[in-house]
Order: C-alpha cells, then sequence, then structure tokens
C-alpha cells in the first residue's frame, strides 16, 4: 500500500462574496471642483442610474456543486457518533444569500443541514430521501390552511412558475432539531486544501477551496436516516421562535438529499479490540505477538519436554508423516513466516530434483523437518497447475535442448566417426530402400516376394554420439553459452514475473502459512519474519517444472539465470497477519511499518478471508502503526464519546492542528451533557455549559471561532503503535 501523503488543509470561519445576491441599483452623478469646491456651471453633466443584478442559488442546486456527503448515499453501518456533513464545490455557497438575521462578527448561512429519522417525515415516512415537487408559488404560498411557508416576495413570475423540491416538517420537530440562530454559524465552514489528491472512503480531497454544512444531530438511534440541504431564506420568524398558532407544519425548500441506515448491530469496540491485539489478554509479553504455538503446560527438567518447548518455540508444529516404509507418525513443520530468524541450511550436494533432498533428519529424536521438502512439492504443484506457466517453461526446455544438440552435432569430429566405422564398433542399421520398395510395389507382390535378411542391407557409418566430457566442453565455450543465454532471455519472458508473484507467496494455501489455527485465533495480531530459504525451496519447486531429461538438468542453471536476471520483484522479508473484526470493518487499515524512522515498502496486502489480513514489508520493521483508515473530514466524536482536543495555536509545540493528547470531557463527565434535553441527540453549542463554551474552556480561550470548533470535531482516526522492549 503506497504511503499516504500528508494533507495540508486550512480552516476558515467563512468565505464572503464581495456583494450578495440581489437586485442592485448604482448612481453615477460627475460633480466638477476646483479649489474653492464645486463649479457651479449650468453645463453640468446629467446624473445617470443603472441597475444590475446578481444572481446565486436559490430554489435550485445544480448537481455539480455538491462535491460529496457522509455518511454516503445508501450507505448501512455504525455512524451513531458521526455528525453528517456535505461538501460544497462552491465555496461562497452558504454565503451567497445573506439572511437578515446574520451577525455581523460571525457571518450565519442562509443553509442548513437537518437529519430526519424514519417515522417523522409525513412525506417520506421511510427516511428515503423523498421530497414533494412544487412551484416555487406552492413553496411561498401553500394551499394547505396549517402550513406556513417562506416569506419571500417579489420574485419574477418565471420563478414562481418553476419548480422545486419541498419537505413539510412538523412544528414540534423543526423546533427540536433546527439550529438556533447563533448555532448556525458554528455549522458551516470553509475547508481550503492545498496537497495533491488524496482519495478516502466516499470522499476525493483535491486543492482548491470547499464549503462544508455539519448537520447537529447523532444517528444515534438504529435505522434509516434522510439528510436534506435546507434553505432558510424568509424563515427569520420561525427561527426566532415566532410561529403563528395555527400553523402545524412548516414547509422548507430542499436543494439536495440522500439517505442511509445507522445499523446498532455494526457497532463494535474499536479502541478495545486494537488493545487486545496489542496486548492479548492483557499481556504485555511481546512473544504473545509472534506466531507460535504455545505449550499448554510449563517446560519441566524433562528433556523431552525441553525439546518440544523450543520446538514450538522456533515456530514449528507437528504435522501427520508417513516414511517410505509405511509407518505414520509425526514430523515438524514450519512455513514461510517465523517467529525468529531461520539458520542457514548446510550446503547439500548436487541439485534439488526431488522433495526427498531437502529433508531434515534429527537422528537424535528420530523426526523429520519437512518444512523445505514441503515448500518444494508445493512450488513444483503450482506450477503444474498453471498450464500457461507449464507451457512456458516445458517450451523453453525443449528449444534449449535442441539447441544444445545442434551444438554438439557440430562439434563432432568426421574423423574420428569414419575410424570408429572401419572398427564396426556402432550398431549397423538398416537402410529405409526396402520401404520405398515396398510402398512402389503392389501388396500381393510385396506379400509373396521373399523375405530380406537385415544383415545384407548394406552398412554405413551412423552419427558418432559424444562422450559426457566432450558434451560438457561443446557446451561451455564461451560462444555456446552467450547463444544459449541468448535462447533463454528470449524465451523466459513471462516466467520471471510469475515467479515475483510466487516469491510473494501468492497461490500459497493459508494451511503452509499458518500450520496449526491456534497459532493465529480470533482477534489476534502476528509479526513474522520470512525464512528466505523456505522462499527458496518453493522457487525451485516451481522452477524445476519441466525437468524429463539429463539434457534438461545440464542446462536448468542457464534457464534459472535467465530469469533471475530479469526478476523485477523485490524478496520480503518480514510481514504481519492480522485476524480480527477490524479487518471487515475498515479493509482499508493503514499499516506503516518503520525501520531507523524510515518506512518500509508494502509488498503485498491481501485479504486471505472476510476477518484476516496479511502484509509483507521488504525489511523487519522496529516500530508499527496500525490506524484507522481515513475516511475523508467527518466530524463528530470518538468511541466512549470524546473528543480529541486538537492545537490551535500557531507556531508551538504540537503544531497547528495535532493532538494535544487531552480528550473532552474530562473524565467523569459524559458527552450527553452537551445535548439537548429530550432523545433527539441534537447538539446544544451555545448558552451556559453547552458545547462550545465548554469546549473553549478547555482549551484555554474565551471563545471558538466557527473554523476552531471545526477543526474540534474532526474525527480524528483511532491509531495503536507498537514498539521494541527498551
Amino acid at each position: 500500500m503506497p504511503t499516504l501523503p500528508e494533507l495540508d488543509i486550512t480552516f476558515y470561519d467563512h468565505l464572503l462574496p464581495a456583494i450578495t445576491a440581489g437586485t442592485y441599483r448604482a448612481d453615477v452623478r460627475h460633480v466638477l471642483k476646483d479649489a474653492h469646491g464645486d463649479i457651479d456651471a449650468p453645463d453640468k453633466l446629467p446624473a445617470t442610474s443603472e441597475e444590475f443584478e446578481v444572481r446565486a442559488v436559490q430554489f435550485v442546486l445544480d448537481p455539480s456543486s455538491v462535491h460529496a456527503v457522509f455518511p454516503a448515499p445508501g450507505a448501512s453501518g455504525d455512524h451513531a457518533l458521526v455528525l453528517p456533513h456535505i461538501t460544497l464545490n462552491r465555496s461562497i455557497l452558504p454565503w451567497e444569500r445573506e439572511p437578515k438575521w446574520s451577525r455581523v462578527e460571525a457571518r450565519a448561512p442562509w443553509l442548513a443541514l437537518m437529519v430526519f429519522r424514519e417515522g417523522e417525515l409525513p412525506e417520506d415516512p421511510d427516511a428515503m430521501g423523498l421530497a414533494a415537487s412544487r412551484t416555487v408559488a406552492q413553496l411561498c404560498r401553500p394551499a394547505e390552511s396549517g402550513v406556513l411557508g417562506p416569506a419571500i416576495s417579489g420574485l419574477p413570475t418565471e420563478t414562481e412558475a418553476s419548480t422545486c423540491r419541498t419537505i413539510d416538517v412538523p412544528v414540534p420537530l423543526f423546533r427540536r432539531l433546527i439550529p438556533t440562530e447563533g448555532e448556525l454559524s458554528y455549522l458551516a465552514h470553509v475547508r481550503r486544501v492545498e496537497q495533491a489528491k488524496r482519495r478516502f472512503e466516499g470522499e476525493v480531497l483535491t486543492e482548491g477551496d470547499y464549503a462544508v454544512l455539519t448537520a447537529n444531530r447523532f444517528p444515534r438511534t438504529g435505522g434509516a436516516y434522510t439528510v436534506h440541504l435546507v434553505s432558510l431564506e424568509g424563515h427569520d420568524k420561525p427561527l426566532a421562535g415566532t410561529i403563528p398558532g395555527d400553523k402545524t407544519h412548516l414547509r422548507l425548500c430542499t436543494l439536495w438529499t440522500w439517505s442511509f441506515t445507522s445499523d446498532e448491530n455494526a457497532r463494535f469496540d474499536a479502541v478495545g479490540l486494537l488493545r487486545n491485539l496489542v496486548a492479548p489478554g492483557n499481556s504485555t509479553d511481546p512473544e504473545r505477538l509472534t506466531l507460535r504455538l504455545e505449550p499448554q503446560t510449563a517446560a519441566g527438567s524433562d528433556p523431552e519436554d525441553t525439546y518440544v518447548t523450543e520446538r514450538l518455540k522456533l515456530g514449528y508444529a507437528p504435522v501427520p508423516h508417513r516414511v517410505l516404509s509405511g509407518e505414520l507418525g509425526y514430523a515438524w513443520y514450519r512455513g514461510p513466516c517465523t517467529p525468529v530468524t531461520a539458520r542457514e541450511l548446510p550446503p547439500t550436494p548436487g541439485d534439488h530434483t526431488t522433495a526427498d533432498h531437502l529433508l531434515i533428519y534429527e537422528e537424535e529424536h528420530g523426526l523429520f523437518d519437512v518444512s523445505y521438502a514441503s515448500a518444494w512439492t508445493l512450488g513444483r504443484a503450482i506450477g503444474l497447475a498453471d498450464p500457461d506457466y507449464a507451457a512456458d517453461v516445458t517450451r523453453a526446455r525443449r528449444e534449449l535442448a535442441n539447441q544444445a544438440a545442434a551444438m554438439m552435432k557440430l562439434a563432432a569430429d568426421p574423423a574420428r566417426s569414419a575410424r570408429a566405422a572401419q572398427a564396426g564398433d556402432p550398431v549397423p542399421q538398416r537402410g529405409l530402400d526396402w520401404l520405398r520398395t515396398l510402398a512402389e510395389t503392389p501388396l500381393a507382390e510385396a506379400l509373396a516376394a521373399p523375405n530380406v535378411d537385415p544383415l545384407d542391407v548394406p552398412r554405413r557409418a551412423p552419427r558418432i554420439a559424444l562422450t559426457r566430457a566432450e558434451a560438457r566442453a561443446a557446451l561451455s565455450t564461451t560462444a555456446a553459452q552467450s547463444a544459449l543465454r541468448a535462447t533463454a532471455d528470449a524465451r523466459t519472458a513471462s516466467m520471471p514475473s510469475w515467479l515475483d508473484r510466487l516469491r510473494l507467496l501468492r497461490g500459497v494455501p493459508f494451511h503452509y502459512l499458518v500450520p496449526h489455527p491456534d497459532m493465529l485465533p480470533d482477534e489476534s495480531l502476528r509479526v513474522f519474519a520470512i525464512d528466505q530459504q523456505w522462499i527458496d525451496a518453493l522457487i525451485d519447486g516451481a522452477a524445476g517444472v519441466g525437468i524429463h531429461t539429463s539434457m534438461d538438468q545440464r542446462l536448468d542453471d542457464t534457464l534459472r539465470a535467465a530469469t533471475t536476471a530479469q526478476s523485477l520483484g523485490a524478496r520480503p522479508k518480514a510481514g504481519l497477519l492480522l485476524r480480527s473484526q477490524l479487518v471487515p470493518a475498515w479493509p482499508d487499515i493503514i499499516l506503516i511499518a518503520r525501520r531507523a524512522g524510515a518506512e518500509l515498502a508494502e509488498l503485498r496486502r491481501a485479504h486471505l478471508a472476510p476477518d484476516t489480513l496479511l502484509v509483507l514489508f521488504d525489511d523487519i520493521p522496529d516500530a508499527l502503526t496500525i490506524r484507522e483508515p481515513g475516511q475523508g473530514i467527518h466530524f463528530g466524536i470518538d468511541d466512549g464519546g470524546l473528543l480529541g482536543l486538537r492545537q490551535l495555536t500557531p507556531n508551538t509545540t504540537p503544531p497547528l492542528g495535532a493532538s494535544l493528547g487531552r480528550d473532552f470531557p474530562s473524565e467523569g463527565t459524559v458527552f450527553g451533557r452537551f445535548l439537548r434535553p429530550g432523545s433527539e441527540d441534537v447538539l446544544n453549542l451555545l448558552g451556559s455549559g453547552a458545547l462550545v463554551p465548554e469546549l473553549a474552556r478547555a482549551l484555554g480561550k474565551q471563545t471558538l471561532r466557527p473554523s476552531e470548533f471545526a477543526v474540534q470535531l474532526v474525527n480524528a482516526p483511532l491509531e495503536q503503535l507498537l514498539l521494541p522492549r527498551p
């Protein structure tokens, strides 16, 4: 997985246009002056006046204006601690129309994001994101007596005849959910991104300015929810709390809507899972994070117990094994993932043409180590199971063998062949003239002809085969080696990449990696080194496919040298296996391995099962960071109802925007105290004991600006760091 670039994001309170939407008049008057003031002349230029209109979004929002929303439309998951938000490409859009209640010090937007649960909106009881299509005239002047629309007048006739999407919100629900006048400015801000593209779930962060509106309601109760971006233009009195008593519903214009599901069953304790992964069973012993079996009982003084304990400590597992004589016993097996650095094997004479060449026998205990023999057999099986690879290897070997045979034929001495023929050494060969005669003679005559003694056929001197020493000499010349290598290079185009994939353990069955299920139990993290000799045995078995003759064996080194020279893949040296609920919950979980401060390359990442992840690195790390995947700039609270406080003071330590290492609220205080009374899960932002002033007090500030509040609400990803013991 490539390294994620650092993001340079700046938050602003708002981005105000020079003038807001509306009709304006420009008066132009020419005045002539001298040192004594205006010159009163009868021929002054006449004054002129021109009107112009600044138009902006009002009742309909173009889809291109929406950059992203969260939660994603149709998403189903654990969204209980998330405040839904919408990101707009037009950064000034929330402030293009000026509400009458807007304060100078904190310009309020004319838009708000409202979250409704299923069963709350009369026209959308299932919270599917439905909205009624009505004309603007029906929006502003509802025909229904109990519905109150926005007080917007002076609209052109064509505008009133156009259609828009509307929702009728029950007045009691509107009062419970709508932000107060002062809170609206805290629910909108501008985000400036100044780094290269970076993709998150549901959102792509690219350079530019974006307006962001955040809802004030948590979808904490399980079920379907719909989110509406509503216009508050013309609702001055309802926002001030004044709604006529005969009105039961408030009609709002909705410019954008989407729906999602908050699934209570999808909730899990991510913090607890992470802690258990790095400290299984509340144990801080780093040995618990290695891929090995743990002895069921403590090792005693019995030498056999000590021997077994040491074997398990090295990462071995007992496996059934049947010897050639037929007896069934057990042997030791260890896969490529080892808890310790594997010892180098002593050099073995000759080439490995069968798995038996890689068996290790412990004479003292009468047991075999079948690790490398199993790897060789597996490599051979994987190679033979791929028809394309097997055909390519076989074809390359045949062409090399044919070329070598032609070279040896040219190396034969004609004079030596003649002397051998005169001595009668070669076996006489029958000519083919009798076959030609038989073909040209009618069948009846041929069958009636007397038998011909094969020995009567004239002898001829056959081609003399070279001895092994002469063959080796003929193929070992510089010219012969160069020609054979050129042929091997031309015929191994696909083999290097295939072997590179195998070197990354692609296609290796899981039980070869983890030979016993207790090595990787549920909710476990296991780190390991890679046994390079196991990988070599695996490659050796696969690369040996197609060796049928002694000539194939003799030319095998040439073929492998060509394959190795064209290999582009790096060798993995370490990795980890993660089996946890975090894997399906965080499919793009971030794992950063470092050695001496430098980040290691991630060579492979694979989901071996829905809850099991394998990651391979190009070196052995001394630090590992496990981080919740970034999902855009989301807003909300962390597990446990906490906010991680962030630095707001520039040019200090930690840097601006970084975590202060403190949570809010303090221990003993629940976040629920910052919700409005009742069960609507709506934030209480302003007032005595509300979230904004209490958050400012925790940060040592008198008050918070909207941009500073947005920074604190950024839902930071969870992170766990693994370091070596000092």
